[in-house]
């Protein structure tokens, strides 16, 4: 699209988001942020606000809001597992109450909405590598629910006003995404690790460290997301975005553990519950209808992460707010 389009990012000042907002600022789209800063950082998107086609409004995206937009890209909601675990509830209505609101906005104003979904609406897969066409095997009422089921409703929910109101959606399903302006604190093993590792303290893997994931840089993440929500074949998805490259937790360990040039030992813990064992995302429909497939290499994502996080004052950085 070379019209300039009014855009809202909700979740916008998040590790995906405030990169977004910065993308589509740069390319004089006027960009509406709207996040309530329960995991995200203020300092993610300072930058931008003396930019005249840029605002940020701190809103809890579970309530109502009228605005008037083109497009919107649905990214609130705590993402990682030490950020969603804590408020559980929170996580949930975060999900459910802020799809409905998105796409009640959506409704209203003619916009194209798009959701970021994820690759935990698989679950622990029975099925490897996991296409759009597989239902998942998820535990309903385990610890990760909150998340996972959250996550299957906000997608029904869009399907549903979708063929009930014709509103135009686009659904991505996100595998394991890292990169520069991550939270520290957030629990993801990428960020764990770089931060154990440049504090040369032992890297915590769980079980023995043979499952595995698939890792997506962050700019190729957000290239995906970019085609999909501007792909007028009306391919609405879901479509899995990721990198199919498949690595043990603990061959990660020791790649940033060489990166970092750290002395770190590897330890192993508990395995949590239901902690997927394999993951692994089948990207045909993303090169079929976004010719896309990402280019950058773990190593090469990471090098880049661990440099950043190097510039970061962890201080700065805080944990989910108790007052939520």
């Amino acid at each position: 699209m070379n019209q300039k389009q009014r855009i809202l990012v909700t979740g916008g000042a998040g590790f995906l988001g405030s990169q977004l907002c910065e993308i589509l600022v740069a390319r004089g789209d006027d960009v509406i942020c709207l996040d309530n800063f329960f995991t995200s950082q203020k300092v993610n998107v300072t930058h931008l606000l003396d930019k005249p086609n840029f605002e940020l409004i701190r809103h809890d995206v579970i309530v109502p809001i009228w605005l008037e937009v083109d497009q919107i890209y649905n990214l609130a909601c705590p993402a990682a597992p030490g950020h969603y675990q804590y408020n559980p509830i929170k996580t949930m209505k975060t999900s459910v109450m802020g799809a409905i609101n998105v796409l009640g906005l959506a409704k209203r104003c003619n916009a194209r909405v798009l959701q970021a979904s994820t690759s935990e609406v698989y679950g622990d897969p029975e099925i490897h590598p996991q296409t759009e066409d597989y239902r998942g095997s998820v535990n309903p009422i385990g610890p990760r629910a909150c998340y996972d089921e959250g996550k299957r409703a906000a997608e029904t929910l869009f399907m549903e006003y979708h063929r009930m109101n014709k509103v135009d959606i686009r659904i991505v399903r996100i595998f394991n995404t890292y990169g520069p302006r991550m939270h520290p604190f957030d629990g993801r093993v990428v960020s764990n690790f770089i931060r154990q590792a440049l504090d040369n303290q032992p890297l915590t893997i769980f079980g023995d460290g043979s499952q595995t994931r698939s890792f997506c840089y962050r700019d190729d993440l957000l290239q995906a997301m970019i085609l999909m929500m501007e792909n007028e074949s009306g391919f609405t998805g879901p479509v899995n975005i990721g990198n199919p490259a498949e690595f043990t937790i603990r061959q990660l360990a020791e790649l940033i553990i060489e990166l970092t040039g750290s002395s770190s030992e590897i330890v192993e813990g508990e395995l949590p519950v239901d902690d997927p064992t394999r993951r692994q995302p089948d990207i045909r429909l993303a090169k079929q209808h976004l010719q896309w497939e990402p280019e950058i290499s773990l190593r090469e994502g990471l090098e880049k992460t661990i440099a950043w996080f190097k510039t970061i004052d962890l201080a700065h950085y805080h944990p989910p707010t108790p007052n939520y």
